[in-house]
């Protein structure tokens, strides 16, 4: 069972954000979804549930985060993910260079960036951990 951290503020998408301890439910639009609108968010003081431009499954793990530190591990995968970006678009005879003159192999490490992002990606949270009594 995943617990809820109380008073973080949680992105929906488009510049709205609700504090995870009073969203109550979560549920995919499945019909005339179209930009913007991914999933129906239900909280705990609207008549009405929020329309989120994000998944259910990312507003899951975002409520689902149970420590600072796995938000520092999260902050650290996506450098790596802007580092291997970047790294992608070094052109062939730069990385020549970089390896000849500075021994920076800039292929092994791409390899050990997309080994290190594509085993680190998190397991999918259920909602019915979350919102169980």
């Amino acid at each position: 069972m995943m617990d809820i951290k109380p008073d973080r503020m949680v992105y929906l998408g488009y510049g709205k954000y609700w504090r995870s301890d009073a969203i109550v439910g979560l549920m995919p639009i499945e019909t005339e979804r179209g930009p913007g609108r991914r999933t129906e968010v239900y909280t705990a003081t609207l008549d009405h549930p929020i329309v989120a431009s994000r998944s259910e499954t990312a507003i899951l793990q975002d409520m689902a985060i149970a420590t600072d530190e796995a938000l520092r591990v999260q902050e650290v995968l996506e450098v790596a993910g802007d580092l291997q970006d970047a790294l992608e678009n070094v052109p062939d005879v730069l990385r020549r260079l970089l390896a000849n003159e500075a021994r920076l192999d800039v292929d092994a490490w791409l390899r050990r960036l997309r080994e290190l992002l594509r085993t680190a990606v998190p397991e999918p949270v259920e909602q019915n951990d979350l919102f169980q009594p």
